[in-house]
């Protein structure tokens, strides 16, 4: 139990916590434009995800940078260099989200917010690790 104690103290702290929430709110934010773009608007998948991709991006900017890692600056120069890193690790796991989303919806005809979800989950973990140690530090 005493171990179980010190993983959670360690592991569980504002930063975590609050990262996961806005994990979560940036999650439905992305399937939701997903969903009203895809099923509503009928458009296409790859369309769908970027548009999604978009706006869950400048949400989850403004979230992280205010709430999570509490990074005080609004210098241009700061600004400029965070949302440049920022945008920059997004591309990365934009490409994963949109291969991922593509082969399970469009090829292998899995459940569309289903695939979504799963691969938010797997992108949350890696924005995580790129924020944390290359962006807000």
């Amino acid at each position: 139990m005493e171990m179980i104690q010190t993983l959670f103290a360690k592991f569980v702290n504002y930063e975590t916590v609050s990262y996961l929430i806005a994990g979560i709110l940036t999650t439905i934010i992305s399937i939701a434009v997903f969903a009203v773009c895809h099923r509503k608007l009928k458009w296409g998948t790859i369309l769908s995800n970027i548009v999604s991709w978009i706006l869950a991006v400048a949400f989850a900017f403004v979230v992280n940078k205010i709430f999570v890692f509490r990074s005080p600056s609004w210098e241009i120069a700061v600004l400029m260099k965070e949302l440049a890193g920022f945008v920059s690790a997004r591309l990365l796991t934009l490409g994963f989200d949109i291969v991922f989303v593509y082969i399970t919806v469009d090829r292998l005809h899995w459940n569309d917010l289903i695939s979504k979800t799963a691969s938010n989950v797997v992108v949350m973990i890696l924005n995580y690790i790129a924020s944390k140690l290359f962006i807000f530090t």
